[in-house]
């Protein structure tokens, strides 16, 4: 059965820049790679964005900005890398994390070429930006404002970036599986709706494929620790889902993350079909090859702060 889900509320901005307070560390498992890394992150200064430093290398460039045009692969994870060829993987939870919690400048040093998966949604990173704690910065918060829409892809599989007064997303998939089935959300991602509605919703994968991405070499660490595993009509894991419609909440999820490569928050409506993370990358690309389609600006003041949740419809 297809059910849309809808949230609203109002725009709020933090003017100046964030960064967090005290640096915090964490280790997990990576979720295609299977192995053991650790991540420390860190405060930056104003205007330095999001930044990866792979403490593990030591004769070629250990920097890497988080950012569209340094996407290298975009199979099953966005990947990031430098002229060097140094690249950290899986990184989408961890942005979406920054940007929902208005991060604009961190330092995420790591040990391994993947961004440890934990428990498969961006809600663990979460909570470690709120014990590290944020601060604000001496310079303004900006913004890509998206001036025309932009379109990638077609009405089968695609995205458009929209003008519009704050970042909205609404996304449709659309699986042959009963579990996952068809179902879309249109959520407002401002006042805490992120950590609310989205943060939580973890990854997911067909048990089917399991043995076939292991001999890709990939998901190796996976596991019904970190990815809701549906296998036929079920859902494997105990429990079962966090949400009625987990999986699209947490296509919304990576879409926040993989657009937060822009560098800046987005002020603009995203309306999605069955997109990926290659959609994703496509659009940003998209949109800042045509300097009429967009505008870096400061951050507005801020609107009456509301929130309100539509029940689902079927």
């Amino acid at each position: 059965m297809a059910t849309r889900t809808h949230f609203s509320g109002g725009y709020r901005t933090g003017l100046r820049q964030k960064t967090l307070k005290r640096a915090i560390p964490c280790r997990g498992v990576g979720l295609h790679s299977g192995a053991t890394v650790s991540m420390l992150l860190r405060p930056a200064e104003a205007d330095s964005g999001i930044r990866f430093l792979r403490t593990d290398v030591v004769d070629r460039d250990p920097w890497i900005a988080a950012r569209y045009d340094r996407v290298v692969d975009t199979r099953l994870c966005t990947v990031i890398g430098n002229e060097d060829g140094v690249r950290v993987g899986t990184i989408e939870h961890l942005m979406a994390a920054l940007a929902g919690c208005e991060i604009d400048n961190a330092v995420v040093e790591i040990d391994a070429a993947e961004v440890p998966v934990m428990d498969g949604s961006s809600e663990p990173f979460v909570f470690l930006i709120e014990c590290a704690g944020t601060v604000e910065l001496n310079a303004p918060r900006r913004a890509v404002q998206v001036r025309k829409p932009v379109t990638v892809g077609d009405a089968r599989r695609g995205l458009t970036l929209a003008p519009a007064d704050a970042f909205s997303v609404d996304f449709e998939i659309d699986f042959a599986s009963p579990v996952v089935s068809h179902s879309t959300l249109d959520v407002r991602l401002v006042n805490g709706t992120f950590k609310r509605e989205i943060a939580k919703a973890r990854t997911f994968g067909f048990l089917e494929d399991a043995q076939k991405l292991r001999a890709m070499g990939l998901a190796l660490g996976g596991s019904l620790e970190n990815t809701v595993v549906v296998d036929g009509d079920r859902v494997l894991n105990e429990g079962g889902l966090r949400f009625d419609d987990e999986f699209v909440r947490h296509k919304v999820l990576d879409c926040v993350g993989d657009l937060y490569l822009a560098g800046a928050p987005i002020l603009g409506r995203v309306t999605a079909t069955k997109s990926g993370h290659h959609t994703n990358n496509e659009a940003l690309r998209a949109l800042f090859a045509d300097p009429t389609a967009y505008a870096l600006v400061e951050m507005p003041e801020s609107a009456t702060a509301y929130a309100e949740a539509l029940p689902a419809t079927a």
